[in-house]
């Protein structure tokens, strides 16, 4: 049986979950045993993925119930607000990251920090490997179901690969006699996460702002509406986004001499057409305009 938009993304952020259990406890352990402080902070921010996870399956809970009195136009922007979340998350951790390292820095008691064991080492190149890994399978879910809150934790675990590129940086560093490479690793690698954050805000605040589909969405459905039949024009097309999903209000020109019956069923089957062409398309609206000689659309 196929799985609904809701059934795939909460089992896609469950087994999210799992992988991030288990590896959060071992760079946990890793850092403790190994001596490794990178690893330990890079253990802590593994288990903010947990949060974010969390946040994106309530989101697309909520953004998937059905509409009811109080929201008879469904509850898709929450998911927005999600990812909204998520995003925030993100900046903190990259804020805090480059805070960290900018501290190290100018402290500059590199000599004073323990040397960490090989185990530190070999668990940021697993973490590395895991998080990428993780981001690409919740990315391609978040692609095939359009959802904005599962793309921000795809994100989000794509961010803990590059703290654990740091974590590794530093250590290898620090084996190798400079250790103050851990901290200006954190803090070029934390410039590239806000700019992850901020880029997941845009595209949020875009989604709750009813923002009109990209031209080539808009010219394809011009496209289906001119091919349907009897259909002579297009006076009006406005489409805006309501979190993942389309509604779509169209004039179309139909000649005079038809009845009332016959105008709505014109417009019935443009509906049709589009709803069923377009399947992001949550609501088309059809107005029909009468006008005795072909217009141009």
């Amino acid at each position: 049986m196929k799985k609904t938009n809701e059934q795939m993304a909460v089992s896609v952020a469950r087994n999210s979950i799992i992988i991030n259990i288990v590896l959060s406890v071992f760079k946990l352990f890793a850092g403790i045993f190994a001596n490794s402080a990178a690893m330990v902070s890079d253990a802590v921010h593994s288990f903010t993925d947990l949060v974010s996870t969390v946040i994106a399956i309530i989101g697309v809970k909520l953004a998937n119930k059905k509409p009811d009195k109080e929201h008879p136009y469904g509850h898709e922007r929450f998911e927005c607000v999600a990812t909204l979340l998520l995003a925030m998350l993100v900046l903190s951790v990259g804020i805090g990251i480059g805070w960290a390292g900018v501290q190290r820095i100018l402290a500059g008691d590199f000599n004073e920090l323990a040397i960490p064991g090989v185990l530190a080492l070999i668990a940021a190149a697993i973490s590395i490997g895991v998080k990428e890994s993780v981001y690409w399978y919740v990315r391609s879910a978040a692609k095939k179901i359009d959802s904005s809150a599962l793309m921000a934790d795809a994100w989000h675990s794509r961010v803990d690969g590059l703290s654990s590129i740091g974590s590794f940086v530093g250590i290898l560093g620090a084996r190798l006699g400079f250790p103050i490479l851990d901290s200006v690793a954190a803090l070029v690698i934390s410039l590239f996460i806000i700019k992850t954050a901020i880029s997941i805000m845009r595209d949020a605040i875009g989604r709750m702002t009813d923002r009109a589909c990209d031209d080539a969405v808009i010219d394809a459905m011009r496209k289906v509406i001119l091919a349907q039949a009897s259909v002579d024009g297009i006076d009006r097309l406005n489409t805006r986004i309501f979190g993942s999903r389309i509604y779509m209000d169209v004039d179309i020109c139909v000649a005079a001499s038809f009845s009332i019956g016959e105008g709505h069923a014109i417009a019935q089957q443009v509906h049709d057409a589009i709803e069923g062409g377009f399947p992001k398309v949550k609501h088309c609206m059809v107005h029909v305009n009468p006008y005795c000689a072909k217009t141009v659309a």
